[in-house]
């Protein structure tokens, strides 16, 4: 008999079909385990003492949670949640656990609960980035007397005041922009607009061409990431705004841009809101003076600016796709003789309903911002489920509007929905909020409200525009509405234009 070690030695390699599934088995066994421990932990969060059971819903990924399909897919996350779960359901969206929220009767209950069932918290990157001593970080007595203190910026006299200014600067950038003959990327250039806006009305800063651009650079920075993970590691948005924000305070302001207190009459004649500020800041016998004057700054510029700019991009494309409601709104124009002066004030302005109208309506079919946030303070019931304590609370704006019944056919752009008569008696109050609602509504919207009219005044009157793409682009959702290629437009000067007439 001859032996043959062939025959009874065992293979010394897996055949090459089991190999891959040997090394893939247990990555899969491995990666459930983590997706079935991270719901569990979530589940168990459920307050006890509650019988309500959590919102539906899904937590995502570990430790990313869904954020990264919110991000990719804009307004279509919330959509598609929505139709699944109902206008109440749960997601972890930033490094939190989130309930999102819809229609008016749960937004009424969460804007009216402030201080008491829920309070203010924004994710933790806008918090860190916008600084802990921010109006929109602060809380109690402090949030109210700073309200106080910021509606001085916006009052009637203030925006007649600014008005002037606004003014010039829309009727400049709409002169380059039919000047430069090419397509004009509108986003980018609103953003450029209103930065101008802000840093020269608000903040009477007047910086050079350089220090404009880096300033602008670094604002840009900051609006791209305000919403992000809060990851503090190389090459992360957060790590790059942080970084911003240093070279930001190097520029304004500085102890060498603002009075003492012994400028007093500097101090009293001044309106600009850094003033005013200042003014509170050493009354009051607070410190770290420039600290508090640079949180002021950047938290100024990114409300008065990323919205403002979502809005009037907003405006430009809607008014482009509804040729009608641009003619009836040039109609309305010369009625009030825009073409023949050359200057309007408040009262002017407040006379021109369309005009009202269009703005509202392109802030409700386009509201800038998607929702506000609010943290529950105690487990509390809302639509059947509980909010466990400790939880953030996102009321969608966008989403109430689309589903609000006093707005019929939500996906067509018409103004005249907004009409005196046709809104009578229909109690739009939660049912309509692009700037928010309650205690933390926006102080700034009547400033932002202006200067968009201001802009659809001067483009109406004097620009025809059009689109230099094929389709209109897709709207994205973060950090503001804006579109996904800037929105690529011509604009001429109207009255090289045949065929074309207020």
């Amino acid at each position: 008999m001859t032996f043959c070690p062939s025959a009874t030695r065992a293979p010394s390699v897996l055949p090459f079909s089991i190999a891959p599934i040997a090394v893939l088995v247990p990555g899969l066994l491995f990666l459930a385990a983590c997706l079935y421990l991270w719901k569990l932990r979530w589940d168990l969060k459920r307050d006890r003492d509650w019988e309500l059971p959590l919102p539906p819903g899904s937590m995502g990924l570990p430790l990313v949670g869904e954020t990264f399909h919110w991000l990719l897919q804009g307004s279509d996350f919330h959509a598609s949640r929505r139709k699944k779960y109902g206008n109440v359901f749960r997601t972890h969206l930033l490094g939190q656990p989130v309930v999102r929220v819809t229609g008016a009767e749960h937004v009424r209950r969460l804007l009216l609960s402030e201080h008491n069932l829920v309070s203010a918290q924004w994710p933790r990157s806008t918090q860190e980035l916008l600084g802990q001593s921010s109006l929109a970080n602060s809380i109690g007595d402090i949030h109210r007397c700073k309200r106080k203190v910021y509606a001085r910026v916006f009052s009637h006299d203030a925006l007649e005041s600014y008005l002037p200014r606004i003014k010039e600067v829309v009727a400049e950038t709409r002169r380059s922009w039919i000047a430069k003959g090419g397509p004009i990327s509108v986003y980018p250039e609103s953003k450029r607009l209103m930065f101008r806006i802000a840093v020269s009305v608000l903040l009477g800063f007047t910086p050079t061409r350089q220090e404009f651009n880096d300033l602008f650079a670094n604002f840009e920075q900051l609006a791209d990431n305000i919403f992000s993970l809060p990851l503090d590691v190389p090459g992360s948005g957060y790590r790059k705004v942080s970084f911003t924000l240093f070279i930001y305070f190097q520029h304004f302001p500085t102890s060498h841009t603002i009075p003492t207190p012994r400028d007093r009459k500097q101090l009293k004649t001044k309106a600009q809101v850094l003033c005013i500020i200042l003014r509170w800041i050493w009354f009051s016998g607070l410190t770290h003076v420039i600290s508090l004057l640079q949180e002021a700054t950047v938290e100024l510029m990114f409300a008065a600016c990323a919205s403002s700019a979502s809005a009037s991009t907003s405006l430009i494309l809607q008014l482009m796709k509804n040729p009608g409601a641009l003619a009836k709104l040039r109609r309305e124009l010369q009625a009030n003789c825009v073409p023949d002066g050359d200057f309007l004030h408040l009262r002017e302005i407040s006379r021109m309903h369309y005009l009202d109208c269009v703005v509202q309506e392109v802030l409700r079919i386009l509201p800038p911002v998607s929702g506000g946030y609010r943290i529950a303070l105690q487990t509390f019931d809302l639509g059947g489920y509980q909010i466990p304590k400790g939880w953030s609370v996102l009321y969608s704006i966008r989403d109430t509007h689309d589903t609000a019944p006093i707005f019929p056919n939500p996906e067509i752009f018409n103004p005249d929905r907004f009409a005196e008569d046709q809104m009578k008696g229909k109690g739009e109050r939660f049912q309509y909020l692009p700037f928010g609602g309650g205690v933390r509504s926006c102080l700034g919207k009547e400033l932002a409200k202006l200067t968009i009219k201001v802009l659809a005044i001067e483009l109406a009157s004097t620009s025809h525009w059009e689109l230099a793409t094929k389709t209109c682009p897709r709207m994205l959702t973060v950090p503001v509405v804006h579109p996904d290629d800037g929105l690529k437009v011509h604009f001429q000067n109207m009255f090289t234009i045949k065929n074309v007439s207020l």
